[in-house]
């Protein structure tokens, strides 16, 4: 039987006009995939009366296939926001690989799909081709679940055990606010700088220094999505910065506003 996981709390930019906009679900993986698989996810829309509504997120540094009728791609970490414009009636489905889980399927290094999207009819992985036409075939997502889970047994890649390490990692970055540079994570993980680097390089497609700045700005954001009176100058210390110019920056170049600028899309 397949289980909700609920909403996600984080990532999604402008989560409260989002939720009314959206219809949001993830699912869990069976016990043979969760190693590989965080969960699947379906986004449904209805604007068929309404202005076109334009979607942001922060991705997480994680690799999704996502299928649309017509449109299935692969994507990449995108290591800025993620926008898509929804406009009409329409409905995607996907599937979150967990951080480096993706590569034991794809064989290469992951860098190599960060910042790009890939039809999945160039993928070379074993009938992903006729996938799409077998989950469009039916609209319940317990359905297109056990459609995927058959395909994804089929291709299972041996257990590594270097996911479980990135995924000690990245979620210590995620949980732990204390986790500030890529130094504490070495020293925490008895792990070279170079090793490390490496690793996520190949694995993950984006650096460990990107992923502590991403959950930040992740953090940030839900926080002025429930605290329209937040203080920045506080958030800036809170997080590690040295000063509030240097947060600010690092917001703008993830957001593209100032925070002052966000908090005013939200209110």
């Amino acid at each position: 039987m397949v289980k909700e996981k609920g909403k996600s709390t984080r990532g999604v930019l402008r989560q409260t006009k989002s939720n009314q906009i959206t219809n949001h679900n993830r699912f869990f993986a069976n016990e043979k995939l969760d190693f590989f698989v965080e969960h699947y996810w379906t986004v449904s829309w209805d604007l068929m009366n309404e202005e076109p509504y334009l979607a942001e997120t922060l991705p997480y540094p994680s690799v999704h296939i996502v299928f649309e009728k017509g449109n299935s791609k692969l994507f990449g970490v995108t290591k800025g926001r993620f926008s898509t414009l929804l406009q009409g009636k329409g409905s995607v489905f996907g599937i979150k690989f967990r951080p480096g889980g993706f590569y034991p399927f794809f064989q290469k290094n992951i860098s190599t799909l960060t910042d790009k999207t890939i039809p999945i009819a160039d993928l070379n992985i074993s009938d992903i081709h006729s996938l799409e036409t077998k989950v469009f075939e039916t609209e319940k997502a317990e359905n297109r679940i056990k459609i995927i889970e058959t395909w994804l047994e089929n291709i299972l890649p041996e257990q590594d055990p270097k996911i479980l390490l990135i995924n000690k990692i990245i979620d210590k970055i995620k949980e732990d606010r204390s986790i500030q540079s890529v130094n504490q994570i070495t020293e925490l993980y008895l792990i070279s700088l170079r090793n490390l680097q490496r690793l996520f390089q190949q694995y993950v497609g984006v650096s460990p220094k990107w992923v502590i700045q991403r959950f930040r700005i992740q953090e940030v954001a839900e926080r002025m999505e429930k605290d329209k009176t937040i203080q920045f100058a506080e958030m800036a210390l809170d997080l590690g910065y040295y000063d509030q110019a240097h947060f600010i920056k690092d917001f703008k170049n993830t957001i593209g506003l100032s925070p002052e600028e966000y908090l005013k899309t939200i209110i």
